[in-house]
């Protein structure tokens, strides 16, 4: 029989689990001892269910073996995230709520018509699933926690290094890939957790103010029936009003090209900027009691993963909040004012969204836990009255031209003062103005004629005279205060 280095057989015995080995020596020759493992799932954030636990650490099992393709294993948190959003109830979505949802996104549409200048976006409505709902947006996902994960994985494999006993590393000999893929499959599951968790709380393609899903118009009705729950208002209504928030986002992602771009940009500079504290990690491997699940959930709970901000990341974090509240801020304004005459319900609604949004449901927060960003507009409503009151000044066309460019966008100091911000833009307004009439001058040859009027001034003066006066250069320069010749 051929010897595996990775699992040995010595006579009868029955051949070890390389993962189990793995443990038992870093768990000091204990195994798992009486350690529940529902317990230490629980602890660690992941299912319960010992048939779910089961299938997924045969998959980390298979996928440590293979080769790295990065610090990140995508490929598990795809699969953790469909187990997750399948875990709970996930109908398929019926033929009746693909109308009803299609039916609501096209009244949205031509309510929004009224309510902006931007034109619609001729988007099919679509309705799906919770499962779907990963599927569409996991791509984005990817690319907003990428560089976090990459050093939050790269920590967790130094740190697992570092803490590793020396007999435990000889022993893995050519299995170092193994080791290497841990710390991207542990965040891998993690993240996974989280966006299937996600699955169950969002109502729409868009519900945390970034576009998930690039020209996508969707809603999930499962998800849109249980935000009904408790509202006592009638299910249409909910399904109605969501949909037009969901079109106002659509619109203004459609309609200005460059605005989900200066979103993600603005995500992924705040996430390469992140560094991960090794030495909380660290800690943890040497301190942490394996047979306490107690103590593992309280370290985990105190963030020991959390990426750690510096001063700058704060000020990326303030500006990356003011572009989310903007664009809460400006699809709340939208929505009412398309809602609040033909929508019995539109005030009420608005005010359960706005609580909903500026607070974060329970799989929001651990994703921000996780990866260390919070994608909640904190001052929603201040940016909704600084866009009511730019469309009292500006009327809808003017509140709208804001989004030509990213220079124009308010700032923090601007949802302070709304105010401040109308007369700032008309000092920029007014400069852009000379700017361009200095241009065009330029190019008209407009700047000749002041310099040929100053050359037929002095000859202008000489017919006349009144150079050759005591008034002029020489009576002034050439005497003295009595009228006496300078030496």
């Amino acid at each position: 029989m051929t010897s595996n280095p990775l699992n040995p057989s010595n006579g009868d015995e029955e051949p070890k689990d390389p993962l189990a080995e793995m443990l038992k020596n870093l768990m000091g020759g204990q195994g798992m001892g009486d350690i529940d493992p529902a317990e230490l799932a629980k602890a660690a954030g992941l299912p319960d269910d010992p048939n779910l636990l089961a299938q997924m650490f045969s998959q980390v099992q298979a996928m440590m073996s293979a080769s790295p393709e990065g610090p990140v294993n995508w490929q598990l948190a795809h699969e953790n995230a469909r187990r997750v959003a399948a875990s709970g109830s996930d109908p398929s979505v019926t033929a009746q709520q693909s109308r009803d949802v299609d039916e609501a996104l096209r009244l949205a549409e031509l309510w929004l018509d009224q309510a902006t200048g931007l034109p619609a976006t001729g988007l099919i409505g679509r309705a799906w699933s919770r499962a779907e709902w990963v599927e569409e947006t996991l791509g984005t996902w990817k690319r907003l926690t990428e560089p976090v994960a990459n050093s939050i994985a790269n920590a967790l494999s130094a740190a697992m290094t570092e803490q590793m006993p020396e007999e435990m590393k000889s022993m893995m000999g050519g299995a170092s890939s193994m080791l290497q893929n841990m710390g991207g499959a542990i965040f891998g599951m993690q993240l996974g957790q989280a966006i299937g968790a996600l699955s169950a709380e969002v109502v729409s393609s868009t519900d945390i103010g970034v576009p998930l899903a690039d020209l996508e118009m969707a809603l999930l009705p499962a998800n849109v029936a249980k935000f009904g729950e408790g509202l006592s208002l009638p299910e249409g209504d909910v399904r109605l009003f969501l949909a037009v928030r969901e079109a106002a986002h659509a619109r203004l992602f459609v309609q200005v090209p460059w605005l989900r771009g200066h979103l993600l940009g603005a995500i992924e500079a705040y996430a390469r900027g992140i560094h991960i504290d090794t030495s909380k990690i660290e800690e943890l491997a040497r301190d942490l009691d394996p047979s306490n699940p107690e103590g593992i959930q309280a370290a985990l709970s105190q963030g020991v993963f959390m990426p750690q901000r510096t001063p700058a990341q704060d000020q990326a974090l303030e500006k990356l909040e003011t572009a989310l509240a903007l664009v809460e801020g400006w699809v709340d304004e939208l929505t009412w004012a398309a809602t609040e005459k033909l929508l019995p319900s539109a005030a009420a609604l608005r005010e359960t969204v706005r609580r909903r949004r500026a607070t974060g449901g329970p799989a929001e927060h651990a994703f921000s836990s996780l990866v260390g960003l919070e994608l909640r507009p904190r001052r929603l409503r201040e940016a909704a009255t600084l866009w009511a009151s730019l469309k009292t000044e500006r009327g809808t066309e003017g509140r709208d031209a804001i989004w030509q460019h990213p220079d124009l966008l308010p700032t923090a100091e601007d949802l302070d003062n709304p105010a401040g911000f109308s007369e700032r833009r008309k000092l920029a307004e007014a400069s852009d103005t000379e700017v361009d009439d200095a241009l065009a001058k330029l190019l008209n040859g407009g700047f000749d004629q002041p310099a040929a009027a100053e050359d037929a001034a002095p000859e202008s003066a000489a017919g006349s005279g009144e150079a050759d006066t005591g008034e002029g250069t020489t009576g002034e320069a050439g005497t003295d205060e009595g009228g006496t010749p300078k030496a």
